[in-house]
């Protein structure tokens, strides 16, 4: 299985922890350099770099030699590149669809160029529609991007999304069971999309539990009829000792990404190192009261 969502005997008597991390998605503009050091000061084990096009790790603004220096700078800030962010649709048409393909081998060349050789991990959503008219297309594609991660023995995350076609566990893992339950692919876990939709938290982490390589973290907040993101524990909206927990017991010891929505950035007066420090503070206190250890999180002081 995929690290993450490995089963581990004795996993509450277990030292080792998981890591809390946050997007440069919630970064945009600043030099992934200038983010890297920003995000180790704060206190953060890990980093996930967003790759899609427009972002500053997209791989074509990252030529070997910048790739050689990000690499160094990771290792001196003692911070693990933990994912890498992409958003790819499946595409219907053959000429994208060999496109995307071509995509994924980029981004999976730039994860081992940034250090990330054990089982690098790209995180997706899949897109709108209706689950029923799409599926067939998600699955099909999804076993060609498979193939692709298979030669370069990484791991694709598919993300359920409360405003895409795929939107609950259980059709992200119809998906990974279609294609044969790899190791390759798997599904990450983000209960902001599942909250105020009669799913119960300790239900959908039960469900995810042995397929998810990732967590990410952001509040959802109810107002009216329409569902808002906010940081992760600013509003109080999910339970993230219990999802920390549960998540432990059942032997994750994978990644804790804090994901800051667009509907957050895009705000007037947004200050993405402001944000950051309040994802930090309030998820080091999530980590704390669930009485985990972090891994990482010892070498902080060398920073």
């Amino acid at each position: 299985m995929a690290a993450g969502c490995v089963r581990v005997a004795g996993a509450e008597a277990d030292p080792a922890g998981c890591t809390l991390s946050i997007g440069t998605y919630s970064l945009k503009g600043i030099p992934l350099e200038d983010a890297v050091r920003a995000v180790a000061g704060i206190g953060f084990d890990g980093i996930e770099i967003a790759v899609q096009p427009g972002f500053e790790g997209e791989p074509s603004r990252l030529p070997e030699p910048r790739r050689k220096a990000l690499r160094k700078l990771l290792g001196d800030e003692h911070l693990k590149l933990t994912a890498l962010m992409e958003q790819i649709t499946p595409a219907a048409e053959q000429a994208r669809h060999t496109a995307d393909l071509d995509r994924l081998r980029r981004v999976f060349a730039l994860a081992h160029d940034l250090g990330m050789q054990s089982r690098p991990l790209i995180q997706t959503v899949l897109g709108g529609g209706q689950w029923e008219e799409r599926k067939g297309l998600f699955r099909d594609r999804l076993g060609d991007w498979l193939s692709v991660a298979r030669d370069a023995e990484g791991v694709i995350a598919i993300k359920p999304h409360r405003g895409g076609a795929m939107s609950r566990p259980s059709e992200a893992i119809w998906l990974i069971q279609q294609l044969g339950d790899s190791p390759r692919l798997r599904m990450v876990y983000d209960y902001s999309h599942y909250a105020f939709r009669d799913m119960l938290l300790e239900e959908t982490i039960q469900t995810a539990l042995p397929y998810t390589a990732h967590i990410a973290v952001k509040d959802a907040v109810q107002e009216g009829d329409r569902v808002t993101f906010a940081l992760p524990g600013a509003r109080g909206t999910i339970d993230y000792v219990t999802i920390l927990r549960l998540f432990f017991r059942g032997g994750y010891r994978g990644d804790v990404c804090c994901e800051v929505s667009s509907m957050v950035s895009s705000q007037k007066g947004y200050d993405p190192i402001a944000a950051a420090k309040t994802c930090y503070t309030n998820m080091a206190r999530a980590f704390a009261a669930a009485g985990l250890n972090r891994q990482g999180a010892r070498d902080a002081e060398k920073r």
